[in-house]
This record gives C-alpha cells, sequence and structure tokens, in this order.
C-alpha cells in the first residue's frame, strides 16, 4: 500500500469518524457485524497469551486514529502490540511505571479540569457538539504496572489512579480500554473489574478466570471462554458483555502490521490537513484540556 505524506499536494478525504459513532468490534456468530459505542463507557479485555486481545485494542486504536476528535494515550509495556500507533499518539508508554503513573496523573488532572469546565456550564457530562477531543486511554497488560515491577506502593498508586479515570473519567470524554494475561482477583480485583461497562473474555484457562472477567456466575448459566479451542482457528473469539447485558460471543476483527502503518499514514495526513492542532497532554491543561 502507498503511503501517505502530509506534504502531498492531494487532500485525501476524511472518515467523517467519531469516537461519539458506534466501533466496529468484529462478528458474531452469524457473520453479522458488531458495533459497540464506547462514548461514556470504559471496556476490559482479558484471556491467555495470542487469545486475540491484541486484536481488540488495536481495531479500537483504529477507530480512534480515524476519529479527529480522538487523542491517543498507550501503555504497552511490550511496546510491540500498540507500538505501530505510537506516531499518532499524544503519549507512548512503554515498560516504564514511573512514566506510566505520571501520566496517569496527568490524565487525572485533564479530568478534573474538564469537570470544572462542566460544573461551571451547569453540565455533567460532554457533547459531539462541544468539540472537545475525547481522550481513548489503551492499556495493554495491566500486571506489568500493577502487580510486575516497581515497589508494592508504586503499583498500589498506579492501579489507584487507573480505578479513578475509570470510575470518574466517562462523562468527561475519557474512555479506558486495558487488558491483561492473567485474570485474577490480584490483577484485577472486584472493585476494578465491576466499573467496566464492557468486558470480554477470550480464551482462559479456568471457568473461574473467565468468571473473573465477565463476572460471577456466567461461566454456571454456559457463557464461558474457557471452552474455546486453543487452536489459531479459534484466535479471536470471545464472550463481550455490555452494561446490564447477556454475554454474547464474536470474532474481534484483526489488522495485519502492513494495514496499520497504512491507517497511521492517513490518519496522520487527514489531522495535518484538518489542522488539528497539537494534543500532547500537559501537566497544567488550561480550561478543560
Amino acid at each position: 500500500m502507498p503511503a501517505f505524506h502530509p506534504a502531498d499536494p492531494v487532500v485525501p478525504v476524511g472518515p467523517v469518524l467519531s469516537m461519539f459513532d458506534p466501533v466496529f468490534l468484529g462478528v458474531d456468530e452469524f457473520g453479522l457485524p458488531v458495533y459497540e459505542s464506547l462514548i461514556y463507557r470504559n471496556l476490559l479485555a482479558g484471556g491467555e497469551p495470542g487469545a486475540g486481545k491484541s486484536g481488540l485494542l488495536n481495531t479500537i486504536c483504529a477507530h480512534a486514529a480515524l476519529a479527529t476528535d480522538t487523542r491517543l494515550c498507550l501503555l504497552d509495556a511490550k511496546t510491540v502490540e500498540l507500538g505501530l500507533w505510537q506516531d499518532i499518539a499524544d503519549v507512548f508508554v512503554g515498560p516504564d511505571l514511573p512514566h506510566a503513573t505520571a501520566t496517569l496523573r496527568r490524565l487525572q488532572q485533564v479530568m478534573d479540569n474538564r469537570y470544572a469546565w462542566l460544573r461551571a456550564g451547569k453540565r455533567r457530562k460532554i457533547t459531539r457538539t462541544d468539540r472537545l477531543s475525547v481522550i481513548v486511554v489503551v492499556v495493554d497488560e495491566i500486571a506489568y504496572y500493577s502487580a510486575t515491577v516497581g515497589t508494592r506502593a508504586d503499583q498500589e498508586e498506579f492501579s489507584a489512579l487507573l480505578r479513578d479515570l475509570v470510575a470518574r473519567g466517562r462523562a468527561c470524554g475519557l474512555i479506558v480500554v486495558a487488558a491483561t494475561q492473567r485474570p485474577s482477583v490480584d490483577i484485577i480485583p472486584t472493585s476494578l473489574r465491576d466499573i467496566f461497562g464492557y468486558r470480554m473474555a477470550f480464551r482462559c484457562t479456568t471457568y473461574i478466570s473467565s468468571d473473573i472477567v465477565l463476572g460471577h456466575g456466567w461461566a454456571a448459566q454456559g457463557y464461558t471462554a474457557h471452552t474455546i479451542a486453543a487452536t489459531d482457528s479459534s484466535r479471536g473469539i470471545g464472550w463481550l458483555i455490555a452494561e446490564g447485558g447477556t454475554p454474547r460471543k464474536l470474532r474481534v476483527a484483526y489488522l495485519t502490521d502492513d494495514q496499520i502503518a497504512y491507517l497511521v499514514d492517513y490518519a496522520t495526513r487527514i489531522r495535518h490537513h484538518l489542522s488539528v492542532p497539537d494534543l500532547r497532554i500537559a501537566a497544567a491543561a488550561p480550561a478543560a484540556a
């Protein structure tokens, strides 16, 4: 695929996407497309390595990159799962817990600024017409930051900050999408899991692990990811539960490295020609950031 270059004289047609639009996630058991609205919501994914979590994260990143009203903030300890989106992201955090914690603190400040702005206008949440950018925070492998590196106090601070963003960020346009290979209670405590409006369980080793992601009791009703076959043909299959709903099985979309590179080039170019301002997240963001 040819790459796009900001200096080219021809301006490509923009995709006219927004994070206020439903996001394409994949197809269901009947081959029908599955769209879910992520605005005012958060999503948690869990499952074994290679089960398809990165496919879900990259599909959401693709929509966010093509939505010119959106800013991406990426945390990826391996650096390669989300690394191809680095050029389009405001912030990219690798295997660096202090950087990750500092980034969440900055996002917390932006969140507080936005709520002050909403309160001043006697409002409860942002809308599409406010023309405020939606901030999508994508965390690949929570466990690295919350349980693997650093001191216990550092890990607890990261977890507390992430929980705060998930709990309070929705109405001000801050969406958290997080994934982990270890869906256990020490990585995903109930107090954190239950405030994610959307949860998706990919292949798990036990029904208990599946229930930790989806919620207690779903395995007993037949909605369990531990029965998904450990084969290449089953990669990307998982159970998605939305707020107050019943789990539904789907296969998430998959983007190749070349397709992601193409989308990043394209997104960079349409944002450049739309005169999108510098979207770096400032530590002391003015007004609503």
